[in-house]
């Protein structure tokens, strides 16, 4: 499959290496190293990343986050509330998360590693972070 092909959800299934990089506006930086999983349950894939953060010199502190993606390539929260939608072939998304706006966008280029990079503004927010996935 090229890059420039249409993504579906059982291109992501498996197990994949996650590399996260946090750049606040005040300069404070932050890094994530896990992984992401994502398994067949219920109709959905679920994702599950966890990992290890370290924020600056502090001391590294484990951490998971699971979500639920769906055949349309919808990423919901485990909850059920809508995240994103995933543009099939890379490109922009978004959400609104009041009073915060996430611009994201996926790069899908180097398949089958892909990149997902995301913007961060609110009244007490203002970041970006990228989240590079390669396949283990």
């Amino acid at each position: 499959m090229t890059a420039a092909q249409t993504r579906v959800l059982t291109d992501f299934e498996g197990r994949w290496r996650l590399e996260r990089e946090i750049v606040h506006a005040d300069g404070t930086q932050a890094q994530f190293s896990g992984t992401a999983v994502w398994r067949p349950e219920s109709g959905f894939l679920r994702c599950v990343e966890e990992g290890t953060m370290r924020i600056g010199d502090g001391a590294p502190l484990v951490g998971q986050r699971v979500y639920l993606w769906d055949a349309g390539l919808q990423v919901f929260f485990e909850d059920g509330r809508l995240f994103h939608q995933v543009p099939a072939k890379g490109g922009e998304t978004g959400h609104w998360c009041d009073p915060d706006q996430y611009d994201g966008s996926y790069d899908f280029s180097g398949w089958p590693a892909f990149v997902v990079t995301w913007s961060v503004r609110g009244p007490r927010k203002a970041y970006r972070m990228v989240s590079r996935y390669s396949r283990l």
